[in-house]
């Protein structure tokens, strides 16, 4: 018989332990909250899946202290080569461009595959002495959900029955495919993402009828939860238990992907390719760690059947390298090692609603699906949780009104939208047939498919994510933000965009830092005061000014600090000044802006200088930014590092409006 029924209360569940799930978990690591996730697969992904790395999801996981080991493990995407048929037909290189837009970020794009992403994470919510750790092999079989207690969100609403599955029933069926380098007699088995692709039907129903048949099944479990997040992926068991729905189309373009170490005579097989052949199909290089290249190859000879959906069956590692083979011809492609295989039907579709009264949350695949080539799958799954990971812990701790998490369908749905919308065009453009000339109307243009492809760096890299007015995005700030919009610098601080980087002194040191480095994900919001030449006496006035109204007891810095914490627990003020670093003391600043503890005295990583560095020369912060030096700006920044209000740097009255709007007031 099955074991007997354990009741557990949480703040937090998170069902799906995949990178959407991870960046969640890791979130509320942080804070003191109770949180559970669980995964119905026995193990953690160890081959294949998803691998790219876009700019911005750089930047998050290294606001987690994890960016170094992914950029010292990953594969660094330089460069982009378009090959396309010449007029006889035969592939030639046309172009290459810069696979990152030059300057966006201080970080390019970099493949890296998901399992190694994945222990990242889990190794960083350990380091952080939490006692969350991802339980596999359990599975969300029941869910009741109490509408009147919706509006209290110190009630828990939602009752999800946990079941433990038997090792057999947690491990994905594999194909059983053999993987063979072309004209070899022998192969090896190996691991295929099928289990995974839209081609394969979902198991969860057979999964929960099967473990209420078998007595072999660990615990049950009644799980009572403030919050529950969806991150599960696309036939996400969550979406259906609260019927919501993904609405958009799927094509007969079907893709085949293999993890090889290749044996080719093809010059560019180390570099990013966008390859067209004549009348044969595409494919995609994307060269990889541990001399891996994933190839996403496009299958011709697989047609679509009833239903809308191609018979998987008929898909093999065989198959997909004889489909590459024609692609690339006349260059030669076999391999002797393939890590990883699978197939998917390209689609794109949104989900109608991400939320359900703001406590129950979809998330990642599970609201938005879309092909894998523009590189986006992960990047965006991690970048919805690492959206609303703050906001469910700041409204569960207390600290903001429950407000905030409306923002959530708010600000991610409109990206989900553009995803789509830019996946639609993209992999229609890399599916069809090149055209034979300027008449040929049913063919694709070059032209226009490296325009997309240069226009959809910037979308792919995520820097380009605005989000709209809110109670935590305003754009009506005082006439400072007019001081800031230089256009042609390209990089000014935008309300709504994420907070560009670059390099600063430390006041005390003079050790050089980047500016985000001082932006680390741990849930507190930040003041960025650009205070000018403080060797300016009018200038340093005005800074003095604020510093005496911060410091003032009905301040409300103090007022939404809890009377127990350092003031900087809610919210931390960095300064970044102009003068010359050698002209200005610490000392002579107001203490509120390198506060003063007796347990570690003074802070001296609060201040910091626009100056020349002894080793790494001049950031010029105020310059890249559009910055006067004369003037300044007070730059709010959210806890995920975009910019949320822009005002002048004595502008008290416009700072404590806009936390009023939102922050509980601490006792």
């Amino acid at each position: 018989m099955a074991a007997t029924t354990a009741d557990d209360t949480v703040d937090v569940l998170i069902i799906g332990a995949g990178p959407a799930g991870l960046m969640l978990a890791c979130w509320l690591s942080r804070f003191n909250l109770k949180t559970r996730i669980v995964d119905k697969r026995d193990t953690k992904i160890f081959t294949g899946q998803a691998d790219g790395l876009q700019c911005r999801s750089l930047e998050i996981l290294d606001s987690f202290d994890i960016g170094h080991r992914v950029w010292r493990e990953s594969n660094h995407m330089i460069e982009i080569c378009l090959w396309n048929p010449d007029g006889t037909g035969r592939i030639r290189r046309s172009d290459r461009i810069p696979d990152t837009i030059v300057g966006i970020s201080r970080f390019t794009q970099v493949v890296l595959h998901q399992g190694r992403i994945e222990r990242f994470f889990l190794d960083t919510i350990k380091e952080g002495k939490s006692s969350l750790k991802v339980e596999r092999g359990v599975l969300p079989t029941k869910f009741d959900y109490d509408e009147s207690k919706a509006g209290n969100f110190n009630d828990h609403p939602i009752t999800v029955t946990l079941r433990t599955l038997t090792e057999e029933e947690a491990t994905p069926q594999q194909s059983g495919a053999i993987a063979a380098a072309n004209g070899t007699k022998s192969g090896t088995k190996v691991q295929d993402g099928l289990f995974r692709s839209n081609l394969a039907p979902d198991d969860t129903d057979e999964l929960i009828k099967a473990t209420e048949l078998n007595d072999r099944a660990g615990k049950t479990e009644v799980i009572k939860a403030r919050f529950m997040v969806g991150c599960d992926g696309a036939r996400s068991w969550v979406r259906q238990q609260l019927g919501f729905s993904l609405t958009g189309d799927s094509t007969d373009y079907i893709w085949g992907v293999l993890d090889i170490i290749p044996v080719t005579d093809f010059p560019d097989i180390r570099m990013r390719c966008a390859i067209h052949s004549e009348n044969q199909g595409s494919v995609m290089i994307i060269p990889r760690e541990n001399k891996l290249v994933r190839l996403y190859i496009q299958l011709k000879e697989v047609a679509v059947g009833e239903g809308g959906r191609a018979d998987r069956t008929k898909i093999t590692p065989d198959v997909i390298l004889k489909s590459a083979q024609n692609i690339m011809a006349p260059y030669k492609l076999a391999y002797s090692y393939c890590d990883w295989w699978t197939a998917y039907q390209i689609g794109q579709r949104v989900g109608d609603k991400f939320s359900l009264d703001e406590r129950v949350f979809l998330a990642g695949d599970a609201v938005h699906t879309h092909s894998p080539k523009a590189g986006q799958g992960m990047n965006v799954s991690m970048q919805d949780t690492y959206n609303l990971g703050w906001k469910i812990a700041l409204v569960a701790s207390g600290v903001c009104d429950s407000a905030i998490l409306k923002t959530y369908e708010l600000e991610r749905k409109k990206v989900a939208q553009d995803l789509i919308d830019f996946d639609h065009r993209f992999s229609r453009l890399f599916s069809g047939r090149p055209a034979k000339d300027v008449m040929d109307e049913e063919g694709i243009s070059m032209e226009e498919f490296k325009d997309a492809f240069v226009k959809g760096n910037m979308f792919a890299s995520a820097i380009a994510v605005d989000y709209q007015d809110s109670l935590i995005v305003t754009r009506k700030t005082s006439s400072a933000s007019q001081l800031i919009t230089k256009e042609e610098t390209g990089r000014t601080i935008k309300v709504g965009m994420r907070m560009p980087s670059f390099r600063v002194l430390n006041q005390s040191d003079a050790r050089p830092w980047q500016l985000q480095e001082r932006l680390p994900s741990d849930g507190r919001w930040r003041i960025l005061l650009f205070a000018g030449n403080l060797t300016d006496p009018l200038t340093l006035s005005r800074y003095n000014t604020l510093g005496e109204k911060l410091a003032a007891p009905q301040s409300f810095l103090r007022r939404f600090t809890p009377a127990s914490a350092k003031i900087d627990s809610t919210i931390e003020i960095l300064t970044i000044h102009s003068a010359p670093r050698r002209e200005i003391e610490l000392s002579s600043l107001p203490e509120i802006f390198h506060p003063y503890c007796e347990e570690n005295g003074w802070d001296y990583w609060k201040v910091f200088a626009d100056d020349e560095s002894y080793h790494e020369g001049h950031g010029r912060c105020y310059e890249n930014l559009g910055l006067d030096s004369g003037v300044g700006a007070a730059v709010i920044i959210r806890p995920d590092q975009y910019v949320s209000w822009v005002g002048e740097v004595e502008d008290y009255g416009g700072m404590e409006r806009f936390f009023g709007g939102f922050m509980v007031a601490r006792e």
